[in-house]
């Protein structure tokens, strides 16, 4: 699926701050989360809402402060889409 150039840098930027271990898990598992989401809403690409709402349904809760951090030192706006939740 196509993404929104903009949500894919901040996308690619997130991810390479996260601990190396967990990185390429992280980016998978949110990148098929983001896509299922934007293909549910019948959207023609992931846009940064899909990609907030793939972290906040898909990160376990010992990550979950790490993940407010990373969200918002890379620009994206999750409080704008009603997190959390």
């Amino acid at each position: 699926m196509i993404w929104e150039a903009e949500t894919e840098v901040k996308f690619k930027t997130l991810i390479s701050k996260i601990p190396v271990f967990h990185r390429h898990i992280t980016e998978s598992v949110v990148r098929g989360q983001a896509e299922n989401i934007a293909f549910n809403r019948n959207c023609g690409q992931v846009e940064e809402q899909d990609v907030v709402s793939a972290f906040f349904s898909d990160v376990p809760s010992p990550f979950y402060s790490m993940m407010i951090r990373l969200l918002e030192q890379t620009g994206f706006d999750y409080k704008k889409y009603g997190f959390p939740k």
